[in-house]
């Protein structure tokens, strides 16, 4: 029952997250600090902090809402995500200048710019629809590190070549399937 929920999680976040401004903050931090175990460690507790509230306030809005209410908010949510990451991020122009290390820099801005994010907001509506919030969190973490890891080793000199355009349509396109499955378990 767990490896349906990991594996959508991870896939959903994995793809939505390329191009995104935290894969971007990514880049820039591995060009500010050249230390990439700090940085990836501080996307890692970062995001499972975020994802892991994320997910517990997605469960919490499953019992609020009648499962009605909840499966319509999910379509529409999942329709609203297929536009929003056809929408690209663009990284702020400056780099982070704060007092703090690598690790400290990157926790705390990643943290604070998943807060609304495409991805924060994926793993609330997967948590409310799956009720696993354990398995989401690792999920969509997993998903986060499967996209940054990378951008913190490549850094701005493979960014370019990568077709962002293409990328943000095939998420745009799972997430028009999320939705479809969705509406096909609320009886449309």
């Amino acid at each position: 029952m767990w490896l349906e929920p990991f594996l959508v999680s991870t896939g959903v976040v994995a793809i939505s997250e390329i191009g995104d401004k935290t894969q971007l903050l990514a880049f820039i931090l591995a060009a500010r600090f050249k230390k990439p175990l700090p940085i990836i460690l501080g996307i890692l507790v970062a995001t499972v902090a975020n994802h892991l509230l994320a997910a517990m306030l997605g469960v919490a809005a499953s019992h609020w809402l009648s499962p009605e209410v909840l499966r319509w908010i999910l379509v529409a949510g999942f329709f609203a995500m297929a536009i929003w990451v056809l929408i690209p991020d663009k990284a702020e122009e400056d780099k982070p200048r704060t007092g703090m290390g690598a690790f400290m820099t990157t926790l705390v801005t990643f943290f604070l710019l998943e807060m609304g994010d495409k991805t924060q907001i994926a793993t609330m509506a997967l948590s409310a629809k799956y009720q696993a919030v354990f398995v989401i969190t690792c999920g969509t973490t997993l998903g986060m590190m499967i996209a940054d890891v990378p951008a913190v080793f490549i850094g701005d000199r493979l960014a370019h070549r990568i077709p962002l355009r293409a990328v943000r349509i095939v998420a745009a396109l799972l997430f028009v399937g999320l939705a479809g499955l969705a509406m096909m378990r609320v009886g449309f």
